[in-house]
C-alpha cells in the first residue's frame, strides 16, 4: 500500500517493471514488437486492475496492443483503454472532440433528424454557424432514417469532415433557414461556464452550466458563487447534462461550495481497489488539495450560499466526476436530479505509461483501478444513476438554448422549486437510442494522491 502512495504523490508513470505473462518469466521479447508491449500491459493490469483476479491465464501476445487490452478487460468494464501518442488511430474519436458538437436523433412524424444538443464555444461547429436546436437531415450526403442513423453516426465520428444539411424550427413559424454546411475537424480550447440568476416569485435561483471539470476550476467556481451569495440565491441548479467528468479536485471544489454545514475533515470520497490498492478515503479538504493549490477549503466555504438542497440536470452524457457530484453530495444535502439516467462511470484510475525506453515513451494504459463510494458507502451505480424526476429534453422539435427559463429541463426544475409539480405532456417526438457509446471519450477520474 505504501508504494502506491509514493507513486501517486509524484504522479509517476509506471513502466520500468520487467516481467512476463503467466509463468514464462524467462522470455524476453524484442523491443518494438506487440509482445514486448503486451507483456508489459499484462503485468500492469495484474498489479493495478480492479478485476485483476479475473484476468485470463492464456492470451495472444502477438496482437495489436489496443486489441490485446480487449482480451483483458472484464465484462463489467467498458471504460479501460490504451493509446499511443504517436499513433493517431489509437486516440479516441468523438463528435465533440473533432467538430465541437453533440447530437441526438429523433423521429418526428416519420422524419428522422439529428438534433444538435450542445456546441462548444470557439469550435469548428460554432464557427460554421451550428447552434443548439438545429435539425440535421443529411450527414455527408446521406439522408438520416430510422434504419441507418446509428451507421451514419459512427461514420461521422470517423470522418474528418462533417457535411450537413441543416434546418431550424420554431413552434410558431415552423421550419426555416435550410443551409448546407461543410465543417472541418479542429481543436477546441476550454469552455466557459454559463451562469444566470433567475428571479422566481420571492426566490432567487442560481443556474450554472458546467461543460467539463477542467483542472484548476476552484477559482472560477469561487467567483460564480460569490455573486450567487451576494445576490441572495437560496436555490441552486447545476446543469451537468453534457459534462463527461474531469478533474476530481475541481469537482471537490464545487461540492465544498454547495454542501451545507460541512467541515474540512468530513469524508468526501472513498476509493476501493483490489487487494494491492486497498481502500483510500479522502475528506473534502484532502480531495480539494490533490490538484488545487490556489484556493483552499476555508476560502470556498466563505462563498457558500444558504442552500439546503441542490437541483442537478443530468442525462446520458453525464459521467465520471459529474456522477461523483450527484452521489457524494447525498450524505450532506438533498440532491434532486432531473433528466435522464446517467452513464454509470463509477470507477477511477490514473495513467500508466511504458517508459522502459526513456528516449521513446511508449503506450499509455488507462485502467479502471478503483470503485467510488460516498461518505455513507453508497456507490455501485455502474448501470447509471436514475433521476429523481425523469424528463427527456427532446419531447418536441423545439430545443431552446441552455439557460433559457422556458428550456424544458430548466422549466421543469423551476416548476418544482415553486411547488407546482411538473406538467406532463405527450411527447411529439420519439428519441432514437444510439447503440454505441464512446466510453473512451469519457475520461477516467484522474487520481493524484
Amino acid at each position: 500500500m505504501k508504494a502506491w502512495w509514493v507513486l501517486f504523490g509524484g504522479l509517476l508513470f509506471l513502466g520500468g517493471l520487467s516481467s512476463c505473462q503467466q509463468d514464462d518469466a524467462t522470455v524476453v521479447y524484442e523491443e518494438g514488437t506487440n509482445a514486448y508491449v503486451n507483456q508489459w500491459m499484462y503485468e500492469q493490469m495484474k498489479r493495478y486492475y480492479l478485476w485483476n483476479g479475473n484476468l485470463p491465464i492464456a492470451t495472444d501476445l502477438s496482437v495489436f496492443p489496443k486489441d490485446y487490452l480487449e482480451q483483458l478487460r472484464h465484462s463489467n468494464d467498458p471504460f479501460s483503454y490504451t493509446i499511443h501518442p504517436s499513433l493517431p488511430e489509437t486516440l479516441s474519436k468523438t463528435l465533440r472532440g473533432k467538430f465541437g458538437f453533440d447530437i441526438a436523433f429523433i423521429n418526428h412524424q416519420g422524419q428522422v433528424y439529428g438534433v444538435v444538443l450542445y456546441v462548444l464555444t470557439g469550435s469548428p461547429a460554432q464557427n460554421h454557424g451550428l447552434s443548439r436546436g438545429d435539425l440535421i437531415t443529411t450527414f455527408n450526403g446521406v439522408a438520416v432514417t430510422s434504419s441507418n442513423y446509428n451507421t451514419v453516426y459512427r461514420e461521422l465520428v470517423q470522418s474528418e469532415t462533417a457535411i450537413v444539411d441543416r434546418v431550424r424550427y420554431d413552434p410558431q413559424s415552423g421550419f426555416s433557414n435550410p443551409v448546407h454546411k461543410e465543417i472541418g475537424s479542429g481543436y477546441t480550447f476550454g469552455q466557459p461556464l454559463l451562469k444566470r440568476i433567475i428571479a422566481l416569485e420571492n426566490k432567487r435561483v442560481g443556474y450554472l452550466m458546467i461543460p467539463h471539470f477542467d483542472t484548476g476550476m476552484a477559482g472560477t467556481f469561487l467567483q460564480a458563487f460569490q455573486e450567487f451569495k451576494s445576490q441572495s440565491v437560496t436555490e441552486m441548479i447545476v446543469d451537468l447534462r453534457y459534462n463527461g467528468g474531469g478533474d476530481i479536485a475541481s469537482a471537490a471544489a464545487l461540492s465544498v461550495l454547495l454542501a451545507p454545514q460541512i467541515e474540512p475533515g468530513n469524508l468526501f470520497i472513498r476509493y476501493r481497489g483490489n487487494a494491492n490498492g486497498g481502500t483510500v478515503s479522502q475528506s473534502f479538504a484532502e480531495a480539494l488539495a490533490m490538484n488545487e493549490s490556489q484556493v483552499d477549503f476555508t476560502t470556498l466555504r466563505a462563498a457558500h450560499p444558504e442552500l439546503q438542497r441542490i437541483y442537478i440536470l443530468c442525462g446520458n452524457r453525464t459521467a465520471s466526476a459529474s456522477e461523483i457530484i450527484i452521489n457524494n453530495l447525498k450524505p450532506y444535502m438533498e440532491v434532486i436530479t432531473i433528466g435522464e439516467k446517467t452513464v454509470g462511470k463509477d470507477v477511477a484510475g490514473f495513467p500508466i505509461q511504458d517508459n522502459r525506453n526513456p528516449n521513446k515513451p511508449g503506450w499509455i494504459l488507462y485502467p479502471s483501478i478503483y470503485k467510488l463510494f460516498n461518505a455513507n458507502d453508497q456507490g455501485n451505480y455502474s448501470s447509471g444513476i436514475q433521476p429523481v424526476i425523469e424528463a427527456n429534453e427532446l419531447e418536441g422539435l423545439a430545443v431552446l438554448p441552455l439557460g433559457d427559463s422556458e428550456e424544458l429541463l430548466l422549466q421543469k426544475t423551476l416548476q418544482h422549486i415553486l411547488g407546482h409539480g411538473n406538467k406532463t405532456t405527450s411527447p411529439k417526438t420519439i428519441s432514437l437510442p444510439l447503440s454505441h457509446i464512446d466510453t473512451e471519450g469519457i475520461p477516467l477520474v484522474p487520481l493524484a494522491f
